[in-house]
């Protein structure tokens, strides 16, 4: 049990550590095999996985991420703009692979438990990437999530078809080393919010009373006996 939750506090999103060296055939099909056994809603499986190595197709994407990173720096205010400008957000030449998971939401038959929350197909897609990212970790991979892209662009260079959604552009490989803390908190670009900011009871947003408050608390606490760092040192 403690693996499980040490795996989940020690994953990372990856940028700066991937290192030139390959990964058999065997273990990504391992990592990809746990994204398959993800929770679908209707036990519909709609993702689709796209795995990257030609360096043709990478140079693409990354004109696509540049592209797309020249646009969104713009939407900060100027003094987030140059603090922006120092992070390095993606490793998508660096890194061996890199994975496009999607969501085909070309069939409209209707699926059991998706008949009033339509989107369910694409909250099970994330459940496939959060596996995939948890079973690399478990792989020693290190994985990144690609975020700043158009994703119709990104459609066309890996010929998606409509209907077909790219939700994760994933970069996958070796690294260097996991760093103990997030980069973005080590950056000083944001903080872990507090868990009792984020848990009500009953009632959205009220207070919990003792017993769940004090548990919220030894959670932490559990945290730092698995890790050795608390989160007020991050």
């Amino acid at each position: 049990m403690n693996e499980i939750y040490k795996n989940i506090y020690t994953r990372r999103d990856v940028r700066n550590e991937f290192v030139n060296t390959p990964i058999p055939d065997d273990v990504i099909a391992r990592v990809l095999c746990a994204a398959h056994h993800a929770p679908s809603v209707g036990l519909s499986q709609p993702w689709r996985f796209v795995v990257i190595d030609k360096p043709s197709i990478k140079k693409a994407v990354h004109g696509l991420f540049e592209e797309a990173n020249l646009e969104a720096i713009t939407l900060f205010d100027p003094a987030q703009q140059s603090h922006y400008a120092t992070l390095k957000l993606e490793g998508i030449l660096e890194s061996a692979y890199n994975v496009c998971i999607t969501c085909d939401r070309r069939d409209q038959t209707p699926v059991l438990g998706q008949t009033h929350q339509p989107d369910t197909d694409i909250y099970s897609t994330a459940c496939a990437v959060q596996n995939f990212w948890l079973a690399a970790k478990a792989e020693q991979l290190g994985v990144g999530w690609v975020s700043i892209l158009d994703a119709n662009k990104l459609r066309d260079v890996l010929g998606i078809p409509e209907g077909v959604i790219p939700l994760a552009y994933l970069c996958v490989g070796y690294v260097s080393e996991f760093h103990q803390i997030p980069d973005l908190i080590r950056e000083g670009w944001s903080r872990r919010k507090p868990l009792d900011e984020v848990v009500s009871r009953n009632h959205w947003h009220s207070e919990c009373d003792n017993g769940l408050a004090n548990a919220l608390s030894n959670a932490y606490s559990h945290r730092e006996s698995l890790l050795g760092i608390s989160e007020a040192e991050e």
